[in-house]
């Protein structure tokens, strides 16, 4: 059964984009994902989940940038770098083990905040060709009761030198544990308010 959603999908989407497992899917919880195949060994990652408390809150858990290695699964380091120009800068290295091998990626990303509705990151070093997107923090309402829809849309391409369907099928499963998390840390912060 496929999730109501609105379509998340950019109408500037490339025409040629082949979602590769049908629909949005949310076997992983209460957590739905979606991947679409693009030009060559690009994809495009989607997720998202609906969290009972405020954009601001969990606005607060998604920029808490030194700390979210604290509560992210297979993310090992998550740390502010100096900016250039004054921006936020971060550097995120995560870690899983492969096939009995272990596997680490480090990116450097550039952050643009829009408080508490948006948050894009662009890779500006790192063991990708490509990984950029952004978070939405969408306010809901059910129940008199205030929550967040939180979605995650990621644009990526390995190296040559990474299988792109190994890594798209750890990112998708990542996203689901990285999603939960970090609705268990809001709660963790905020359900007593």
């Amino acid at each position: 059964m496929t999730p109501k959603t609105p379509n998340l999908i950019s109408s500037e989407a490339q025409p040629a984009a082949a979602i590769l497992d049908g629909a949005w899917s949310s076997a992983n919880g209460s957590v739905a994902v979606r991947t679409e195949k693009l030009a060559g060994r690009q994809r495009r990652i989607q997720a998202y989940t609906d969290l009972p408390f405020k954009p601001d809150q969990v606005w607060q858990v998604l920029t808490d940038y030194d700390n979210l290695a604290n509560f992210i699964p297979n993310l090992s380091l998550s740390q502010r770098l100096p900016h250039p120009y004054g921006g936020i800068r971060l550097e995120q290295m995560g870690a899983q083990c492969f096939l009995n091998v272990k596997f680490c990626a480090r990116v450097v990303l550039d952050m643009v905040e829009a408080f508490p509705r948006e948050l894009r990151f662009s890779m500006v070093e790192g063991d990708f060709r490509q990984f950029e997107g952004h978070w939405l923090l969408d306010p809901l309402t059910t129940q008199a009761r205030e929550g967040t829809r939180l979605s995650y849309h990621l644009l990526i391409q390995p190296p040559r030198a990474m299988p792109v369907g190994l890594i798209e099928r750890h990112i998708r499963h990542d996203l689901s544990q990285n999603l939960r998390a970090i609705g268990t840390q809001t709660s963790i912060l905020f359900a007593a308010t």
